[in-house]
């Protein structure tokens, strides 16, 4: 699959997880079921010559499909670093996630993502930084403390297994993941 090609698949991928969003949003029977969660935590590959666990942070809209079935749309920022600062990986994932919650508090699945990645080597090495898009897919849960009527809090941890070469996102047939992220997050109900 060409370059062009794959950053125009990104895009209408991209332009279905808005879309989705906005019609759980606008929904009557399910908008006062929809939640604005801005979090913070830690990531940390899982490589051994990675560097230690970063801060990241990121915002989500999640919204009742079901009442046992949210969806998920999500954005952040997060970074590593490899081979003693030689090369630092900074990230913006676009994330669309699926979460069962068996219970009111608790939620357990996954999802995929888009995750522009920028390569960022130290200036005495006879690299070029560059920028691409990768996709990845994640696995996950998390547990919802209710705080006030319509403020909760959102703690959530996922597993990561970036895709390999140009493929399109599949689930990983090991338990082999590239980071890890943990996250609290601020669940505003609307």
């Amino acid at each position: 699959m060409s370059h062009t090609s794959r950053r125009t698949h990104a895009s209408a991928r991209a332009a279905g997880v808005i879309m989705l969003a906005a019609l759980a949003i606008s929904s009557p029977g399910i908008a006062h079921a929809v939640e604005i969660i801005p979090s913070l935590g830690i990531t940390k590959s899982t490589d051994t010559n990675a560097g230690d666990a970063k801060a990241f942070g990121g915002i989500a809209i999640r919204a009742a499909l079901l009442p046992f079935l949210k969806a998920e749309g999500g954005i952040g920022y997060r970074q590593d670093s490899f081979a003693n600062d030689d090369v630092r990986v900074r990230q913006w994932p676009m994330t669309a996630s699926l979460w069962f919650s068996p219970l009111p508090m608790v939620y357990a699945g996954g999802g995929f993502g888009w995750y522009r990645t920028t390569l960022d080597y130290r200036d005495s090495l006879p690299l070029e930084d560059s920028t691409s898009l990768k996709t990845g897919v994640h696995l996950g849960g998390g547990l919802e403390v209710p705080i006030a009527p319509r403020l909760g809090l959102d703690l959530n941890g996922r597993y990561i297994f970036m895709q390999k070469g140009d493929e399109d996102a599949q689930l990983p047939t090991t338990f082999d993941p590239d980071f890890w992220t943990t996250s609290l997050g601020l669940a505003i109900h609307f």
